[in-house]
């Protein structure tokens, strides 16, 4: 077929019937599998790891307070006051980060080292997680009050900044060169 006659053809094919006619396809070498369009492959979500919000958190944790710098670090060669200064910075950036990004509350909020009821734990009473038994404790575990030596910790809501997709979360903090 001629290239005049190919342009007629597939023209009035596509003008008319919506598609190329097969004896154009045939002169051309092209089959009708590969000019059809081939839907795009789904967009695949990014992988989420159980572990990404810890080290999300920890990562903001030395961002923000240098938290890994100074529990790896060994203090043994510096004085009492020395670490006590760092502390007090690390303690005051910590705390500001997870209120920044956690709301917690104790489990049971009431004073420690006083007798208290373990139906303070409200619906946690009944979590091993929630409270775990010191001391004395009996063999079929009932037990309904004793002396509060720690409230305890849990998260009433999380915040953290959306994840960068392409990040390595891996890196908690990148090393860091000062070029002169």
């Amino acid at each position: 077929m001629s290239r005049i006659s190919l342009a007629f053809s597939s023209f009035f094919g596509l003008l008319f019937g919506g598609q190329l006619p097969e004896s154009v396809i045939l002169a051309l070498g092209l089959s009708k599998r590969a000019a059809k369009a081939t839907p795009a492959p789904a967009a695949v979500a990014p992988k989420v790891d159980v572990s990404d919000g810890a080290l999300q958190l920890l990562a903001l944790l030395q961002r923000d307070a240098r938290l890994l710098d100074f529990l790896m670090e060994d203090v043994s060669p510096y004085s009492d006051e020395q670490v006590g200064a760092a502390v007090r910075n690390i303690h005051e950036s910590s705390r500001a980060t997870l209120q920044r990004y956690l709301s917690l509350q104790p489990v049971i909020d009431g004073v420690e080292g006083a007798v208290t009821q373990l139906s303070a734990a409200g619906a946690l009473k009944n979590d091993p997680g929630a409270i775990k038994l010191l001391g004395n404790v009996p063999a079929d575990g009932n037990v309904k009050a004793g002396t509060l030596r720690h409230k305890g910790w849990k998260v009433e809501k999380i915040e953290l900044p959306a994840l960068q997709v392409k990040a390595n979360l891996k890196i908690l903090a990148p090393a860091e060169i000062e070029v002169e």
